[in-house]
Formats: structure tokens, C-alpha cells, sequence
């Protein structure tokens, strides 16, 4: 297990090298995100994505997202995405907002009991992007046991997940603090399934006839 520093662009390299090496060997990984810190893993290692569900006590009902370097990656993973989903794409990424598309079937990953759906961000933090940019997509979940308070330190998740992790990329405190905001798209409507960091004024303003689910967590 390291704990590596990945504040500064102009000496961050060797601590991304060594966190994509523990991605290529089928390891997890601690993350900084623009929300909150995340626990990694290779999206299309069935076991790497088995190994985060375990370490933070998460079934296979629970996916984990998946966090990508470009908005053209969405369109790789997808399939039958609403042209509302490029708009909302377009505006708040690289940011916040997490989406809820069908899944390419073509694709041979394991993220758990999808239901043939994959949630899908493109963070807004220029290590995490650095990362992304070299590992490709990335199955991520917050960085804390299931039940406990998200990690906004690499220090804080390390108090949680422990020897689970094999590295933890620090960059000092999350600048969100917040979770995204996420919208479930493979309906007939989109819908916001999880209030957090982007506001529901704020996506009607680019997509009017999104709504809110009622039972949708603020």
C-alpha cells in the first residue's frame, strides 16, 4: 500500500505511474474527484470491480459508476442516448454530474447487477483526468465503507478501506465535498435519481423537462 501526492502537475507523474500500474495489475486505487474522493478499479476487470464492491461492503446491486476522460467516451459506452444527454454533457462536464444510459451490449464488463445500464461522469479534476486519460474508463465509487461518510481526504479513506487499496493518490481536500447529481436517462423521461452537487434549477435550465423523482435523496 502507498500513499503517493498528486497535488502538483509538475511533479505528480511518478505517483500517476504508479497508480496505473496498480489499475493494469487488476488493484485499487484511491482517487481525488471534484466531489469526493473515489476507489478505483479497472472497469472491465470482473475481479478488480468485484474487489471495490467487497472493500467498501457494497453488493452487486449497487454498480459503481464509471468515470471517463472525454465526453466522447460516452458514446462508446452507450447506446440510445437521448440528444438531452449530449446537451447535459456539453454543459456540466468535465463536473458533477453523473448519467444513467443503456449500456453498449458489445461491451464485455462486469460492473455487477446493471440491468444493462451504466452510470457514467466525467470528473472535473485535473488529476483524476490526468489518470483517466491513461487508464481509460474507471469503475468508481466513493471512497468510504458503505454507511460511513464519503472520503474527502486520500488520509481519510485510507482510515477506512485500510490494506484494501493498493494506492492513494493525495491532493489535499476535495474542492466539492459534495456528491454528483444523478440523472437516470434510459426511461422515457429523464429524472433525477440522487440531488447533490448540481442543482435541479440548474439542468432544467439546459433541459427543461427534467424532473425529479420523489423519492430522489437531496
Amino acid at each position: 500500500m502507498s500513499v503517493l501526492e498528486c497535488r502538483d502537475p509538475q511533479s505528480w507523474g511518478p505517483a500517476i505511474d504508479e497508480a496505473v500500474n496498480a489499475v493494469n495489475r487488476g488493484g485499487l486505487i484511491v482517487l481525488p474527484t471534484d466531489t469526493v474522493y473515489g476507489i478505483g478499479a479497472d472497469a472491465f476487470s470482473a475481479d478488480a470491480v468485484a474487489a471495490l464492491l467487497n472493500a467498501k461492503g457494497r453488493s452487486r446491486q449497487k454498480p459503481p459508476p464509471v468515470l471517463v476522460p472525454d465526453h466522447r467516451t460516452l458514446a462508446a459506452l452507450t447506446v440510445d442516448a437521448p440528444e438531452a444527454v449530449n446537451k447535459l454533457a456539453e454543459t456540466f462536464w468535465p463536473g458533477a454530474l453523473t448519467i444513467i444510459c443503456s449500456a453498449q451490449p458489445a461491451l464485455s464488463w462486469d460492473l455487477g447487477e446493471t440491468k444493462g445500464t451504466v452510470a457514467v461522469r466525467m470528473p472535473d479534476h485535473p488529476a483524476a483526468l490526468g489518470l483517466l486519460r491513461r487508464t481509460g474508463p474507471l469503475a468508481v465509487s466513493s471512497a468510504n465503507i458503505t454507511g460511513a461518510a464519503p472520503a474527502q481526504t486520500a488520509q481519510e479513506a485510507q482510515q477506512q478501506l485500510q490494506d484494501s487499496v493498493a494506492v492513494y493518490l493525495e491532493a489535499g481536500k476535495a474542492p466539492g465535498g459534495v456528491p454528483s447529481t444523478i440523472i437516470d436517462a434510459t426511461g422515457n423521461s429523464l429524472v433525477v435519481v440522487r440531488q447533490g452537487a448540481i442543482a435541479l434549477e440548474e439542468l432544467q435550465a439546459v433541459v427543461p423537462e427534467i424532473s425529479a423523482a420523489e423519492d430522489s435523496p437531496a
